[in-house]
């Protein structure tokens, strides 16, 4: 059952065939409960916007994800435009099918789907189409992909990111406008302070923060819970927890060098890849459009955890690429022949920090791109590849879809971010349809 509540508004006139559209009706509603966690809607089909008003009047204060309109006749564009004085949330107009050939037009639903439509982008509401019956296995697994995209877009306007220190020097693209980004995106920001965080999380009585040791060491093998790392590590995570509940953060970007090692003495990589883990999508070196990124994949992938990587490596003879990073991973990334072993820092060799290879699979890899013109996203596809460890550190090769120089070359010379977000599972066609509803340039390698 999809994790989603959807509001489901069956529209018709009485001067078509209602007895068709019940039918219609019906069936919709039928599947919907199945499908949906939860629905809200009439008991009838709504046959004139008074009625739709008593109806919407009588729900005003219910919370729901996406708005699924239905016209089982034609209806004229006033239904829409009574909807919209009510509620904000985006729409899917759905069509259904003439119920015979010959003789009188009986629903002429699809036109009354064209006109609901044209309502909608005059009003730059965003919105998607779909046509068919409800029975009908194309339009049923095109719904759901559409329920998911809208719940997305629900989720981003409401997403609220902490941004753990500023960027480090010379990472520009780790940067975002906040007025820019929140209306391209919904998204909005709440800045923490990443001195304050260190200079008070190590005064934590050992009760508040010992619980994030426990919870590493049941999936870090190797975990030495007496170093003084580990100790910095489950302080540092506590202190941002409080935040993150305070203020009511989905999703952090964090600076990570060279405060961590130079003022905690400790590797940031532990704190990003549990939070990750749980549910707490983190990105490092405080990338705000990677821990975007991070975010979009993770709802879409139904809670499967992200990765945030560098492209670093070309194998033309794979057809592949890595992706690489510090030492940031969620846990159960990590390819099942060694699981989440510990490290340290690569380069700065301090704990604590992970370092494995990723697992095997189907992989989607995406990035929301903000250039001078404005936003963008890239999406790709490819394999992850099952063998050895690439690099230290967390890293995972993976076979392109598409050719792999060419891709190269193409990525280079269209200027995008060092940084690709990647997550287990195609969601591809979910994102190609995120960008054409926020009218984003979106480009695919798929």
């Amino acid at each position: 059952m999809l994790n989603t509540v959807i509001l489901y508004l069956p529209i018709g006139r009485a001067t078509f065939d209602i007895e068709a559209a019940e039918i219609y009706r019906k069936q919709s509603m039928e599947w919907l409960e199945e499908s949906c966690s939860h629905l809200v809607a009439p008991e009838q089909t709504v046959t004139s916007v008074e009625e739709l008003q008593d109806f919407l009047d009588s729900i005003k204060d219910v919370k729901f994800d996406t708005i699924l309109y239905q016209s089982v006749t034609f209806a004229d564009g006033e239904f829409m435009v009574k909807v919209l004085e009510y509620f904000k949330q985006p729409v899917i107009v759905w069509s259904v099918r003439e119920p015979s050939i010959g003789g009188r037009l009986r629903l002429n639903s699809l036109t009354g789907g064209n006109s609901t439509s044209n309502v909608l982008r005059n009003h730059q509401h965003p919105f998607a189409f779909v046509f068919g019956n409800p029975v009908e296995d194309a339009l049923r697994k095109r719904l759901l992909r559409q329920f998911d995209v809208m719940r997305v877009l629900k989720a981003l306007s409401e997403l609220k990111i902490g941004v753990v220190g500023e960027y480090p020097p010379g990472f520009f693209f780790s940067q975002a406008k906040e007025t820019e980004l929140q209306k391209a995106l919904g998204v909005t920001l709440h800045k923490v302070d990443l001195q304050e965080a260190f200079t008070h999380c190590v005064e934590l009585p050992e009760q508040e923060w010992i619980g994030e040791i426990d919870r590493a060491e049941k999936q870090v093998i190797g975990l030495n819970r007496n170093d003084e790392t580990v100790t910095k590590f489950a302080q540092f995570s506590t202190y941002i927890k409080k935040h993150i509940q305070q203020q009511e953060l989905n999703a952090l970007a964090m600076r990570c060098w060279p405060d961590f090692f130079n003022e905690l003495g400790a590797a940031p990589c532990s704190t990003l890849s549990q939070f990750t883990e749980d549910g707490m999508v983190t990105s490092c070196e405080s990338d705000i459009h990677g821990s975007v990124s991070m975010f979009i994949l993770r709802e879409l992938a139904g809670g499967n955890a992200p990765y945030l990587g560098d492209l670093v490596h070309v194998d033309e003879e794979k057809n592949s690429v890595v992706f690489w990073h510090c030492g940031a991973g969620a846990y159960s990334l990590a390819n099942p022949a060694t699981g989440a072993t510990v490290g340290v820092h690569p380069n700065r060799k301090i704990g604590f920090a992970m370092d494995f290879g990723l697992k095997a699979g189907v992989v989607t890899i995406f990035r929301v791109s903000h250039t001078p013109e404005g936003y963008r996203l890239l999406v790709m596809k490819g394999n992850a590849l099952d063998g050895e460890q690439p690099f230290t550190g967390t890293s995972v090769e993976v076979e392109l879809k598409t050719d792999v120089m060419d891709t190269l070359y193409k990525l280079m010379h269209a200027g995008y971010e060092p940084h690709f977000a990647l997550v287990y599972g195609d969601v591809s066609e979910h994102l190609i349809e995120l960008g054409r509803i926020l009218q984003l340039e979106t480009e695919v390698y798929v």
